[in-house]
């Protein structure tokens, strides 16, 4: 998402990196080591579909190994371009460091729309991508272990795995080439929820701090607190679930790509996921009142804010509109450097999202 003025993801990223470490003193030479990618891999590939060769183009980016194996998910979206696969890459890194999983930081992309392609379709795409990295060693269990991410899931992690062993049939740990599978093929329980699960346990950390909840300007504990979600997808879905279900709060809004959901008295998130899955949208939900222009809903009132769908929706252009004291990034980099200022001057309150929602990575660790 691109505003005027506005750094791009990638230089987003540096920018908080570069604040970061301003506090640090570390020599200026390795300053610049951390903050580089070390290697990136672009891919472009032909599969016979429909009764042509089309061509996809897809990415692996390593941003350190100083840990291995790199670990990072793998996403399919078509706004995936070298820029944003090394700046989630750099984000892998200071993740895993954050919470202490042994892993260097790695993340890749393939430029396609999944639901243009039906599944027989996709698990030759996915196959074919997989056998690329696979044979530059980009995937392996003990260099590259992707995940899934915006667009994939166990389904995308179980063809590659399969396409790994079928190409490595004596090693005794291709399953482990990726996390995220199905359990029956070899993968953990609590894996899918993982991720939201994090947002979900960073929430109830913060309200057992009463110097946090002051810092916010708030009061009390998770019960009853509103809160609004944007991206109802993997990690947006199991947050705002487990926030409404065991922690008492209200979901208020619920923003998707065809516009959003309001309801002050709280919306159901299972019967909201299920009208998404069976009309691929939010529009016509009954219970609700519909606004077509969703990006708006995230500056209504509201005492949690958590954008989990893409990068840099809280940007230069809305940053002072947004009024939530209290905002946690579930997705990766939601809010761009430039909100980030905007938004702390406010008084805001921004859990970032390599603490929030690095729930995936840990339970992949596991």
């Amino acid at each position: 998402m691109s505003v005027a003025n506005e750094p791009s993801f990638r230089e987003s990223v540096d920018l908080m990196f570069n604040r970061a470490v301003g506090l640090l003193g570390l020599p200026p030479g390795l300053e610049e080591k951390i903050r580089v990618c070390n290697a990136t891999y672009t891919v472009r590939f032909g599969v016979r579909l429909r009764g042509e060769i089309k061509t996809f183009t897809g990415y692996r980016s390593v941003h350190s190994e100083h840990m291995e194996p790199v670990k990072g998910g793998i996403r399919y979206a078509t706004s995936v371009n070298q820029d944003e696969v090394e700046a989630l890459a750099a984000l892998m890194t200071y993740k895993c460091a954050l919470v202490e999983a042994p892993f260097g930081g790695s993340k890749g992309g393939l430029c396609i729309d999944p639901r243009e392609w039906d599944e027989y379709e996709l698990e030759q795409i996915t196959r074919r991508f997989a056998y690329e990295l696979a044979k530059r060693d980009l995937i392996h269990p003990s260099q590259n272990v992707p995940a899934p991410d915006m667009g994939t899931g166990e389904r995308e992690m179980a063809w590659m795995a399969d396409q790994y062993a079928r190409m490595n049939t004596t090693d005794i740990n291709a399953r482990a080439c990726v996390t995220g599978k199905p359990l029956n093929a070899g993968g953990i329980a609590g894996r899918v929820e993982a991720t939201g699960r994090g947002v979900e346990y960073a929430l109830q950390e913060f309200f057992r701090d009463p110097r946090d909840i002051e810092k916010a300007g708030m009061s009390g504990s998770l019960d009853g607190k509103r809160v609004i979600v944007q991206g109802l997808g993997n990690v947006g879905y199991h947050a705002a679930k487990f926030l409404s279900e065991e922690d008492g709060c209200k979901i208020v809004g619920i923003i998707e790509r065809d516009g959003a959901l309001t309801n002050p008295d709280g919306l159901n998130v299972e019967d909201v996921r299920s009208w998404i899955i069976k009309h691929d949208g939010v529009k016509g939900f009954p219970d609700a009142s519909y606004t077509e222009n969703g990006a708006a809903i995230m500056e209504e009132d509201c005492d949690i804010l958590i954008p989990a769908a893409m990068e840099g929706v809280i940007n230069l252009s809305n940053a002072d509109r947004i009024k939530a004291p209290l905002i946690i990034e579930a997705a990766n980099g939601p809010v761009t450097a430039g909100a980030d200022k905007i938004l702390r001057e406010k008084g805001c309150v921004i859990i970032p999202d390599m603490y929030a929602n690095a729930g995936g990575v840990t339970v992949s660790y596991f």
